[in-house]
């Protein structure tokens, strides 16, 4: 599919979409939890119905109520509904990192695939760890299909964390499910340091105790059960998590308003772990007009002839990348942008694709080492751009083109739908000249 973006002045209020991080994390803390959970204002990525999909081949139940929210209800326990024991985790990086040791708590045999790019990126990470936390694993060359058999026994080990966070998330979650006595997980480097603080922020509403150490030794406790459970509520056997709007989203949004119009974001949570929060600083320091309350954001371009180039350091929120080059692209001046070595095994390469794309655009980026240097403020042109099957590009593109000097037509437009189905739509209720081809 192919989006046509004409240049637009754009206004009016949005609800921020869920956040997919949390989404995804609530679905594996409600397949572990013994009775029911009630989600709401659950997601509807591509990554959320994948989620869905697996804790429903791992046991749980998924029932649709007419509030829209999900009532979720699991024996507590992993068991597989299928023979053949697989779980496709679709496109999702968290999915696969995280489900993976939560599916090597039962004992039988599964094997864990993806799709897309998902296939390309590195798994060996599980090739290293699980065999010393009693889990027999064969993978394709460190990359997927895995085939697991567990069950996975906590241990203290020590893992790397410079790849992603991901896998701790995946390893806390499932140790804090399994473990009979404390147990300690030591990490070296580790990256996205706030999605740690997502996950243990989730998990302590579920009921689990983990304590850190400047997020070098990480200590779980075993579970206290439902009594320990803040969500747990025991006159109706049922708790309740309520999923957050996502920043990661919602940035390009504010970056919408910022370059054409004004708009007010609502669903946020101004206090939220999640990383990609500090787009406020990035739209502050480049002189952005905006107003933050703790139900609403305001922003609106009246100071765009006066945005200058920032410096940004994206090492624990490089999903922030495509959205603060849209932003940079109408800032005068060069803006460098930290952390381009975490770009590499994304939905595509995103420092290459980000710089292929917006040349297309009449924007130059440098790549030089780990940092990514923006030469902008001087003028956004119209042109066919390529998503290269990543949503963020899709959207980055999108934004850029709201005062670019014609049309932008993007090609593979449809890969919004990973983390952010509505975007279009949500353009089009701002009154941005959106068709589809």
């Amino acid at each position: 599919m192919n989006v046509i973006i004409k240049p637009s002045v754009i206004s009016g209020n949005v609800v921020a979409p869920a956040s997919k991080s949390s989404m995804q994390r609530a679905c594996a803390l409600a397949l572990l939890a013994d009775g029911e959970t009630a989600l709401l204002n659950p997601g509807k990525s591509n990554d959320d119905q994948a989620a869905l999909a697996i804790i429903q081949k791992l046991g749980a139940q998924v029932l649709n109520k007419e509030d829209g929210s999900l009532e979720i209800k699991s024996p507590g326990i992993i068991s597989l509904q299928e023979k053949e024991g697989v779980l496709n985790c679709g496109e999702s990086g968290l999915g696969i990192r995280m489900f993976t040791p939560i599916a090597a708590l039962s004992s039988e045999e599964i094997t864990i695939t993806g799709s897309g790019s998902l296939l390309n990126r590195p798994m060996h990470f599980f090739d290293e760890i699980f065999p010393k936390l009693g889990i027999s694993i064969e993978s394709n060359n460190g990359h997927l299909p895995i085939k697991i058999e567990g069950p996975l026994q906590p241990a203290d080990i020590a893992i790397d964390g410079s790849l992603s966070s991901q896998y701790l998330t995946g390893l806390l979650i499932a140790f804090a499910k399994a473990a009979v006595k404390p147990v300690t997980i030591s990490v070296n480097n580790l990256k996205s340091k706030p999605y740690i603080d997502v996950t243990l922020q989730m998990m302590k509403q579920f009921g689990y105790e983990v304590e850190h150490d400047n997020y070098e030794r990480f200590l779980i406790k075993p579970s206290s059960g439902f009594a320990q459970d803040p969500q747990y509520n025991p006159s109706t056997s049922l708790r309740t998590y309520e999923v957050e709007g996502d920043w990661s989203g919602a940035a390009f949004l504010l970056v919408a308003g910022a370059i054409a119009g004004e708009i007010t974001v609502t669903g946020l949570n101004v206090f939220s772990a999640q990383a990609d929060k500090v787009i406020l600083r990035a739209l502050m320091e480049c002189g952005g007009n905006i107003s933050i309350e703790e139900e609403q954001i305001t922003i609106n371009n009246s100071l765009i002839t006066a945005y200058k180039a920032f410096h940004f350091n994206a090492t624990d929120c490089p999903d922030l990348f495509p959205p603060l080059v849209a932003l940079a692209a109408y800032c005068k001046g060069t803006t460098a942008i930290e952390g381009v070595s975490r770009l590499q095994h994304k939905e595509s390469n995103r420092a290459i694709t980000l710089q292929e794309e917006f040349a297309k655009m009449g924007v130059e980026i440098i790549l030089q080492d780990d940092l990514m240097m923006i030469k902008g403020g001087k003028g956004v042109k119209g042109a066919k751009v390529f998503s290269h099957h990543d949503h963020r590009i899709a959207m980055a593109c999108a934004v850029a083109a709201l005062q670019a000097d014609g049309e932008t037509v993007i090609e593979d437009a449809e890969a919004v739908n990973k983390s952010y189905p509505q975007f279009y739509e949500h353009l089009k209720m701002l009154n941005a000249n959106v068709s589809l081809q």
